[in-house]
């Protein structure tokens, strides 16, 4: 069975992207008008389509590649109708983004062990905040959870983090501004395992300094967290905001290239005509979506899901 028709089969679960992916989806409103009005399958639709999906931010690279998918689909079934193609769209997509794979977008997470997750990204991105709203999560499981402010030269930085544990109920641990953010994080993993918390997620500093620079401050940190808990960072998460659409694809290539970025976390979805950014993400660099920011409420960044993110796109066609 055809993703397709499993969607149309079965509305997914999450009413939340609907809501929050409408920007994108009135930038890719036209798209079934587009094959209701056109009367055979060509290169003026092809091209039709592809600009359609460039301006859904998916990034020239995967919708070439998008497209192409497409053309051989159609001659190796022998497609006509242009309405058809809809079918296709929706499964090409689903294929970009699971590649074959089955991915789990929960977080690594074992109650034997303190999970440490490191946070990393350039400022503005909704680093501090996205930190906060995962820690509300993991206190409203019952996990006892601290926050580090491992981002120790941004004014602000440390005080914005206070407020995100306070809303969140988690602790707070932190040390004076400029302190090395190494010896910040050493000190917060000798207490959460001295008291015996859950989980422990640690800031960062956001400034994209030279590549060399990065991959040594982000190194040393890791040394530091593996020191102190064999096997951590269980995830090393980048954060990217979405609105910022082919820029975040250029923090993706840095970072993955700087650290082992386990997953992606994309903020502001909701504000963005551009969020095809998550298939350019995945095809470019194999990194998985693992959580979406769908609004600024403390419950609105959730876990990604593919079924919801494409159905929340191409309601019309189901």
């Amino acid at each position: 069975m055809s993703f397709f028709k499993k969607l149309f089969g079965r509305k997914p679960k999450n009413d939340k992207y609907e809501m929050g992916l409408h920007k994108t989806k009135e930038r890719l409103g036209n798209l079934k008008q587009v094959l209701a009005n056109s009367k055979k399958i060509d290169d003026t639709l092809f091209d039709e389509l592809e600009d359609i999906f460039i301006q859904a931010d998916m990034g020239v690279d995967t919708v070439l590649y998008f497209i192409n998918e497409l053309r051989k689909e159609v001659d190796n079934k022998k497609i006509e109708d242009p309405n058809l193609l809809a079918e296709i769209i929706v499964d090409k997509m689903f294929e970009i983004y699971l590649k074959g794979e089955i991915l789990d977008t929960e977080l690594d997470y074992s109650d034997s062990r303190i999970n440490v997750y490191l946070f990393v990204g350039v400022n503005g991105v909704g680093k501090t905040t996205t930190i906060g709203k995962i820690a509300k999560s993991y206190v409203d499981q019952g996990k006892k959870v601290m926050v580090v402010a491992g981002d120790t030269f941004r004014a602000g930085a440390i005080n914005q983090l206070d407020v995100w544990a306070n809303r969140s109920g988690a602790t707070l641990f932190k040390k004076e501004e400029g302190s090395d953010p190494s010896s910040v994080i050493h000190d917060a993993l000798v207490l959460a395992k001295k008291d015996k918390y859950d989980v422990v997620l640690v800031d960062t500093a956001g400034r994209l300094q030279t590549k060399v620079n990065l991959m040594n401050e982000l190194a040393k940190m890791k040394r530091v967290i593996e020191k102190n808990i064999p096997g951590a960072p269980h995830e090393t998460l980048l954060v990217i905001d979405a609105t910022t659409g082919q820029n975040g694809m250029r923090q993706a290539e840095v970072f993955k290239e700087a650290t082992s970025v386990s997953g992606i976390i994309l903020t502001k979805l909701d504000g963005t005509a551009k969020g095809g950014i998550v298939l350019a993400i995945r095809h470019n660099y194999g990194i998985p979506i693992k959580y979406v920011g769908l609004g600024e409420k403390i419950d609105d960044l959730v876990m990604f899901d593919i079924e919801s993110y494409i159905y929340g796109l191409f309601k019309e066609f189901f």
